[in-house]
């Protein structure tokens, strides 16, 4: 069975830092491309930043400068470094895992909260 969990997830103030883990089981984690997305509340899901098997990036506009999203395939985990956060930030969370027709995967995400 294929399980992505989140974790990291909190309430911190604007300005501050979090990073969220995700952890993938059951695939071959380094064939996928790995992306984190978000969803405020009466809004729709967007996406964060994604990270391919090779390590190209990808950001949303709003997030460009300020997370920074990574991978360890040893560990078979993707991060999402997040600074300066700001309370438009405020979201669930969730982990993608996408490999095409292959198979695409979500984690049941967590929640961030930035206080102003």
């Amino acid at each position: 069975q294929v399980q992505l969990v989140e974790s990291g997830g909190g309430l911190v103030e604007a300005g501050g830092s979090l990073r969220l883990s995700c952890a993938a089981f059951g695939l071959p984690f380094n064939l996928y491309r790995m992306g984190w997305y978000r969803q405020a509340p009466g809004k729709q899901r967007e996406l964060v930043a994604t990270i391919s098997s090779r390590l190209s990036t990808n950001y949303a506009d709003s997030v460009k400068g300020r997370f920074t999203i990574s991978r360890d395939n040893a560990k078979k985990t993707v991060y999402l470094q997040m600074n300066s956060l700001k309370p438009e930030d405020t979201a669930v969370y969730y982990c993608n895992a996408d490999w095409g027709s292959f198979g695409q995967f979500w984690g049941q995400g967590t929640q961030v909260t930035v206080s102003s």
